[in-house]
């Protein structure tokens, strides 16, 4: 074995297959394959098993090299059965006439990469398209697959004179051994969807493609993947879990097995759950835990905090420990087991092989790392405490069994109107949703109510608080895996209530959206909005696990982050965390983030169809958005439109962009533009990303989407109406091409540092301010329009834009900001209004803008009781008067 030397060093990289190749290379039927395979798997575990006792290797390197054999013999042996049956039976091919190849997906150990030193190998045998074999005498594609897997399986695993390749287990594949042995991908995806059980999921999380057609296989693992990996966090694998680890257990203990350093207590599979555990439930929403190794696996979860360091660290050592035992046990003989000898004789040899001196060392350091593996396990898959009793008031009254007392216990419970409540239950336990319940969905739905009762009636408002967490719970009552997120954290039904008593716009959006439950699961995520950098990271963190060019799952990606953001700030907002001043902020830079990455998606897939523009160099678009309104001025709420501008940097005439299908450089321009709206505006399963009001760009609607800058400027310096220009104090620089947005900063300032006649712009502004009032003003005797009505939010801004406009040309830093506070405070700065008016302006700008978002987040308009901010609305009103009327201070 070692003329070669191969004892004292590691494989390259390729030299086992290589190695293979030379030892079954002149086989020329099935005996002598089988007999060549068996000759080559003995001579590679004598080297593996001797390197891993004489530790020259480490036990990544010996797990590694036990799984390479397995991949190389079991596509060896697949290269060579195919060849040998197309020229039998023909070449199997899908009904377009494209040759099929057989994928083999690898499952457990082996897909991970950890096979063991006596292992089974899971096996799953499949092809991309029905069809027929191109042979004299024709045989549908299955029937050929199927006799291909049969003499694959009998190369590997038959007993002969020469003994055994692998132990090959087939009963992992759809339904089992009453399955078919080989299967169409359109068969996969069908049982997945429909078929499969929970285990299953599980046991595709290791499922990697060992052999054949790596290409079609990793078209199967992407078609597989949203099977394994759910969209939502998915807490219901951790009942499965659960109930998977007590069948085992009641097994173990059933045999006297307890002494399994796989299955039992603290064991290796206790380690591959806790893992495994964390992929199921979040692997669909963070894809760097899409991954097999589970020591990999481990480091990741430390990494994202998921876990603490010590404890993965504790894992990570146990896991490594106990595989080393279990090669010792199965280098022995050759057996396949993961018992602890019972015998003085094997305990010795197994001690002394680990490098302890005894076997009660040996027990002790054991004992310690399946323990510590023990404690970690019962954490996390602990029975969840049940808060209320089966025989509890509230857990009676939701089940119908006490409604002669039902009032009595709801005013028990807190609710001033038990009569109503009573009726509000009994309505939800009649709906739709719930009666098309399964029997686990109500089981869990029983569990839940009795807290959602309970915590309800401690709100300020519980019937009405109690109306939107229902309408919640109908949302998602067809979705189990979300009444088990709920009853396994309960803090979820406490955040739900919280924010539903604060805001019915809480309920309105989960409801819509239930995927935003996953944020309530930590409450120091949901109450913590990020800043733009860290949102810019998110964002490409959620954008990666999408296939580049699925436009449609990216934009549901866009709302699935802008969704969640703006709940967070929502959640920070009502729970006082932040001031509304820093809510504008956040919400500003939800929006300008999601802007950066709409030109992105939209620049990528029209660049790729017609190439880049002429005339822009150094990877520039040469497109630029421009945000007004809110968006410019910083001061977004939850449901605003966005004002936006977009022009473009290229040459306005002639130009074409340089791809194979060239358009002109105006075009390309304008669909991107399109593109981008399209982007933000269409509905999809997750609704509207956001509104976009595109009429302040130059001519309005009759204007060219995409502008050039130059007509822009031209425009803004001849054509523009000064409300145009009061609409440019407020307009910023948002996404797209740097050079271009300094162009169109140097045009802003340009236009807004105009010395102006100030009796005429006065006119102007107070004419176009009593316009708007009379259009849109909605104040009766009833209410107050805080927005425009006399002395509201309007008045101030656009006094504001006057005193901008009036002395930009003298004070140029005015045109620095674009939001009414800072604007506020350079005019203070300049002591451009007399005594304290920009402050008690500032002041009064903040007071209306609290009162209009309160409103905003109670789902109300913006109106508030005639009698309400009675001395703040005297003071705007009596400004306008002073400045725009008397024109005093001139």
């Amino acid at each position: 074995l070692d003329t070669a030397g191969v004892l004292g060093r590691s494989y390259a990289l390729g030299e086992m297959a290589q190695r293979l190749e030379t030892t079954i290379g002149e086989a020329a039927d099935e005996t002598a394959l089988a007999s060549a395979l068996r000759a080559f798997r003995r001579q590679e575990m004598v080297r593996i098993i001797w390197r891993d006792l004489t530790r020259l290797a480490t036990l990544d390197e010996t797990l590694e090299d036990l799984s390479a054999l397995a991949d190389v013999c079991v596509d060896g042996a697949l290269a060579k059965l195919y060849d040998w049956m197309c020229d039998t039976s023909g070449v199997p091919r899908s009904a377009d006439g494209e040759p099929q190849r057989m994928v083999v997906l690898g499952m457990g150990k082996l897909g991970a990469r950890e096979l063991n030193l006596s292992s089974d190998i899971d096996l799953i045998f499949a092809f991309a398209e029905n069809g027929q074999t191109d042979g004299r005498r024709s045989i549908p594609n299955e029937q050929f697959f199927t006799r291909l897997g049969q003499k694959l399986a009998k190369a590997l695993n038959s007993q002969t004179v020469d003994g055994f390749v692998f132990r090959v287990d087939l009963r992992l594949r759809p339904f089992g051994d009453s399955g078919p042995l080989a299967v169409s991908f359109d068969f996969m995806e069908n049982y997945y969807q429909s078929q499969a059980r929970e285990w299953e999921r599980y046991a595709m999380i290791k499922a990697r493609v060992v052999a054949g057609d790596r290409e079609a296989g990793r078209e199967l693992m992407a078609m597989l993947r949203p099977f394994v990996y759910r969209r939502y966090i998915d807490f219901s694998v951790i009942k499965s879990l659960r109930d998977m680890k007590r069948l085992i257990n009641a097994d173990l203990y059933r045999k006297g097995m307890d002494a399994n350093i796989k299955l039992g207590p603290g064991g290796i599979r206790e380690i591959e759950f806790i893992g495994q555990a964390f992929q199921l439930v979040r692997g669909g929403r963070d894809p760097d835990l899409q991954v097999r190794p589970i020591q990999t696996v481990l480091r990741r979860l430390a990494e994202k905090g998921l876990i603490p360091q010590p404890d993965a660290e504790e894992m990570i050592a146990a896991y490594r420990f106990l595989r080393d035992v279990e090669n010792r046990l199965q280098a022995w003989r050759d057996e396949q087991t993961q018992r602890l000898p019972e015998d003085d004789e094997g305990r010795t040899r197994l001690a002394l092989s680990m490098g302890y001196d005894d076997w009660p060392a040996l027990k002790g350091a054991l004992d310690k790392h399946r323990s510590r593996v023990q404690r970690h396990f019962e954490a996390l898959f602990a029975e969840t405490d049940e808060q209320h009793e089966p025989d509890s008031p509230l857990a009676r009254l939701w089940r119908g069994e006490a409604r002669e007392k039902g009032v009595e216990i709801l005013v028990g419970a807190g609710y001033a109107q038990p009569e109503a409540v009573l009726e509000l239950i009994g309505q939800f336990r009649q709906n739709r949703a719930l009666r098309a319940m399964g029997e686990r969905g109500r089981e869990r739905l029983d569990q839940l109510m009795p807290g959602v009762l309970e915590t309800a009636g401690a709100a300020e408002a519980p019937r009405a608080v109690l109306e939107r967490v229902l309408t919640i719970l109908e949302a998602v009552a067809g979705r189990t895996a979300y009444l088990d997120l709920m009853v396994e954290n309960p803090s979820i039904v406490d955040q739900v209530v919280r924010l539903c008593g604060a805001s019915p716009w809480f309920s309105a959006q989960i409801a819509r959206q239930p995927l935003l439950l996953d944020d309530l699961v930590d409450p120091r995520e949901l109450y913590a909005p990020r800043d733009r950098n860290t949102l810019r990271a998110d964002l490409t963190e959620l954008l990666r696990g999408v296939e580049e060019g699925d436009l449609e799952q990216e934009m549901e990606r866009l709302r699935q982050f802008a969704s969640t953001n703006r709940r967070r700030v929502a959640a920070a907002d009502v729970a006082g965390v932040i001031p509304l001043m820093v809510v504008s902020d956040y919400l500003t830079d939800i929006a300008q983030v999601v802007l950066e990455q709409a030109v992105r998606l939209a620049w990528r897939d029209l660049a790729a169809k017609h190439g880049s523009p002429g005339g822009i160099e150094d990877e520039r678009t040469g497109f630029a958005i421009i945000g007004y309104g809110k968006l410019g001025g910083i001061e977004l709420g939850y449901g605003s439109d966005l004002d936006l501008v977009f022009v473009h940097g290229a040459a306005e005439q002639g130009g074409m962009t340089d791809g194979a299908r060239p358009i002109y450089n105006e075009v390309f321009f304008a669909r991107l533009g399109q593109r981008v709206v399209h982007i933000l505006t269409t509905r999809t399963p997750a609704g509207i990303l956001y509104e976009a009001d595109m009429r302040l760009r130059p001519n309005g609607n009759a204007g060219a989407l995409v502008p050039s800058i130059e007509s822009f400027d031209h425009y803004e310096h001849n054509e523009a109406w000064t409300w145009e220009h009061q609409a440019l104090i407020r307009a910023r620089f948002i996404a797209g091409d740097p050079v271009v947005a300094a162009r169109f900063e140097a045009i802003r300032r340009d236009v807004l540092c105009q010395p102006r006649d100030v009796d005429a712009l006065r006119a102007e502004v107070r004419d176009m301010r009593e316009k708007m009032r009379t259009s849109l003003d909605k104040t009766s005797d009833e209410v107050f329009d805080l927005k425009q009505g006399r002395g509201g939010i309007t008045d101030i801004e656009f006094m504001v834009q006057f005193c901008v406009l009036r002395w930009a040309h003298r004070y140029p830093d005015l045109v620095e900001w674009t939001d009414n506070i800072r604007l506020l405070d350079t005019l203070a700065k300049h002591q451009l209004l007399e005594g304290k008016a920009a402050g008690q302006l500032s002041n009064m700008y903040r007071v209306l803008r609290a009162a209009y978002h309160r409103n905003a987040l109670r789902d109300e308009l913006g109106f508030i009781p005639p009698s309400e901010l009675l001395e703040e609305r005297r003071l705007v009103a009596e400004m306008w008067r002073e400045m725009m009327e008397s024109g005093a201070g001139d």
